[in-house]
Formats: C-alpha cells, sequence, structure tokens
C-alpha cells in the first residue's frame, strides 16, 4: 500500500491561495469561511490559520495578487496616442454580454458591504493599479486623474455586467467606445 503523496509548502501555499480566490468570487469576504477553503484546498481550518494568520489576511494576498496580475491600464497603453480610445475598446469588450466578468471584480462586488474587506481593496488598488497609472499620467493631479480613470472603469463594469443597465447593455459597441474613450483620453491627456 502506498503512503498518501505529500505536498511541499509552497503547494499548499498556492492550493489554499486558489481555493480562497474561489470561495471569495463566489461568496464575497463575509460569505466565504476558513472551513470552505479549507476544504477546498484540501487541508484543515487550522493549516490555512498556520499559512495566513486570520481570514483577513488570506484576503488582502488573493486581493494583492489579483492586482499584481495582467492589467489593461499600463505604461505603452498610456503613453499612445489613442490612449483613450484603447482603455474604452477594452473596457467594452471585458463588460460585453458574453464577456465572464473578472475576478477582480467579483470579489469587490461581493465584497463591498464589508468595511474591512473595503479597506484591503482600498489599499491594494492604491498601491497596484492607481499608482501605475497616476506615474504614467504624471503631473499634479496624476493621482487624482489615475482615480478617476479607475472610478470610470468600475462604474461602467457595475453598470453594465453587474447591474445590467439597458443603455450600457443594449449599446452599439463601437459607439459606446467612442463615447466612453473621449472621457479616458480626456483624462489621460489633460493638462494642469
Amino acid at each position: 500500500m502506498s503512503k498518501p503523496h505529500r505536498r511541499g509548502s509552497a503547494a499548499t501555499r498556492r492550493a489554499i491561495l486558489d481555493s480562497a480566490r474561489t470561495a471569495f468570487v463566489g461568496a464575497g469576504y463575509d460569505g466565504a469561511g476558513v472551513r470552505e477553503i479549507a476544504a477546498g484546498a484540501g487541508v484543515t481550518a487550522m493549516m490555512v490559520n498556520r499559512y495566513f494568520g486570520s481570514k483577513e489576511t488570506l484576503f488582502a494576498e488573493v486581493v494583492a495578487e489579483i492586482m499584481a496580475g495582467p492589467r489593461v491600464l499600463t505604461d505603452e497603453l498610456m503613453a499612445r496616442d489613442d490612449a483613450g480610445l484603447r482603455l474604452a475598446q477594452a473596457v467594452v469588450d471585458m463588460t460585453g454580454r458574453s464577456a465572464t466578468p473578472l475576478d477582480g471584480f467579483l470579489i469587490m462586488a461581493r465584497s463591498a458591504s464589508s468595511p474591512r474587506a473595503a479597506e484591503i481593496a482600498r489599499v491594494e488598488i492604491e498601491r497596484h493599479h492607481q499608482k501605475t497609472v497616476a506615474q504614467a499620467l504624471g503631473g499634479p493631479d496624476g493621482a487624482t486623474r489615475a482615480a478617476l480613470i479607475l472610478s470610470l472603469v468600475a462604474g461602467v463594469q457595475v453598470m453594465r455586467q453587474g447591474l445590467g443597465l439597458t443603455a450600457l447593455t443594449e449599446a452599439d459597441p463601437e459607439a459606446l467606445t467612442r463615447l466612453l474613450g473621449r472621457q479616458f483620453q480626456d483624462l489621460i491627456r489633460s493638462q494642469p
């Protein structure tokens, strides 16, 4: 009889993070339990706490990992003459009827009612997306313009993909891209 395979600490940590991401996407911060996360990873709740200390720390790591992943708002995009239009096209594509909502969007939407989850999300958004965009924009109001760009992206995700606002879900994608692109372009090229 063979012994059960024991995974190493890196594999266990990864399994817990993957299970937590799935749980937070499905139920948000308050709805996901440590036992559920542990079961999804094939470990005990005590192991989750051993690796991460708390559900709060685990949530912060999941959000940080999502924020550090591939993003639309890159330095290369922001440097383009048609950055606003390109960004608008990406937002319209990722919020279309057949598009699957992004994990980060679902986690934020399903965790927004938790003050602690909102605080963790704010810190990670500021540390990753907003910082990157603000640096690319430059200028004394770069952080504010970056926050407005992120707000437009999140707003379109919520209203078009989350709530299904008819005027946005039924809008001609090209027209929506043009309208949104002007807003982004104005924020990207704005001079103090």
